[in-house]
This record gives structure tokens, C-alpha cells and sequence, in this order.
């Protein structure tokens, strides 16, 4: 049995997304700022953003994005627990962990190894954002806005959640199939009396 409901690790995604909207709108570098985002950085050598330093349109279509999907997400919720938890979620779970699993390996690997500390490659500090990083640089292609910390914390993060999230689905929907079938066999037995 798990400690926490499917339901609650939803509600706290969802709420989660919608204060993350709420920081892109007013202070983005606030989330840029974070302990969380500095170590995960650090750690698996991502380059610093000077793009999440003032809201930008960027930001702001962010912003209602992630609004967006946590009011969509939480939406789900209120329907039937068959509906959220066995046929919506269940399809929705395997497919966000896809996704952000591809999206925190394409960010990782994608990061240019050079302008690092060290021979540790990879791994290495790195010195300074490149040029392809800076907000407005021409260098780089869409993808260079991907290769950060902050994206990918919050890719890294949102598949980790999201694996969680499918582990406890799986087996309260285990659960639910055996409460749905003792229902189903005990109202059949009372109809045969």
C-alpha cells in the first residue's frame, strides 16, 4: 500500500505547475535561483541562463502553459474514479514519463562538452555559458533554450513525479479492479436469492 494516494501526488503536480506559472509570469529568476536548480546543475554539469533573468514573452507563454496544464490536470480529477484513475491517467502516466525522460537525456547529452574546468569532460564545471546560451544569441538553433539548468531540473523532476505517480496508479488500479469485481460478484449473488 502506498503511503501517498495517486490522487494527492496529482493534486501536488498540478498545484505545483500552476505556482510554477505563477513564478514564470512574475520573477522567473526566482526559479533559476533555486538550490535545487543550482545543485542538479552542478552536479550533472549544466550551463547557466541569463534567459529566465526578467520575464520575458517567453516566459509569459510558459507561464500559461504550465497554467494551463495544471488546471487541465486537476480538471481530470474531478471526474469518476474509473474515468482518472484506470483509463485517463493510466495512458497519460507512461506517456509523460517518455517524455521527460527523452527530454532530460536530450538536454544532458545535447550540452556542448567545451568551456569546461578540468578533464573531467562532461562532468566538468563548466566556466561560463557559451554564446549559443545567452537569450537572443543567433548561434544556436531552438534547442539551445533546452540545453540549461532550469529545463533541466524541471524535465529531470517532472520524470521522476511522473514515474511515481504511475507506480502508485498501477497498483490502486490493481485495487480498484478487485473492489470493482467483489462488487460486481456480490450483486450478482444477491440477484439470484
Amino acid at each position: 500500500m502506498a503511503l501517498i494516494s495517486a490522487k494527492t501526488i496529482l493534486t501536488s503536480l498540478c498545484l505545483f505547475h500552476i505556482t510554477l506559472a505563477y513564478f514564470f509570469y512574475t520573477n522567473p529568476n526566482a526559479i533559476a535561483d533555486q538550490a535545487l536548480v543550482w545543485v542538479l546543475g552542478e552536479a550533472m554539469g549544466m550551463p547557466q541562463t541569463a534567459a529566465f533573468a526578467a520575464p520575458t514573452a517567453a516566459s509569459s507563454l510558459l507561464s500559461v502553459t504550465l497554467l494551463l496544464v495544471g488546471l487541465s490536470d486537476l480538471l481530470t480529477l474531478s471526474l469518476p474514479e474509473e474515468i482518472w484513475l484506470v483509463h485517463y491517467w493510466g495512458s497519460q502516466a507512461p506517456l509523460r514519463i517518455t517524455l521527460f525522460a527523452f527530454l532530460s537525456l536530450f538536454s544532458y547529452f545535447s550540452t556542448p562538452s567545451y568551456g569546461r574546468t578540468g578533464a573531467g569532460g562532461r562532468m566538468s564545471h563548466p566556466r561560463t555559458p557559451p554564446n549559443a546560451f545567452v537569450a537572443g544569441s543567433a548561434l544556436g538553433g531552438g534547442g539551445d533554450g533546452l540545453r540549461n539548468r532550469v529545463f533541466f531540473t524541471f524535465a529531470f523532476l517532472e520524470f521522476l513525479s511522473w514515474f511515481w505517480v504511475w507506480v502508485t496508479l498501477k497498483e490502486e488500479a490493481g485495487r480498484f479492479a478487485g473492489r470493482k469485481k467483489r462488487r460486481g460478484s456480490a450483486s450478482g449473488g444477491r440477484g439470484g436469492d
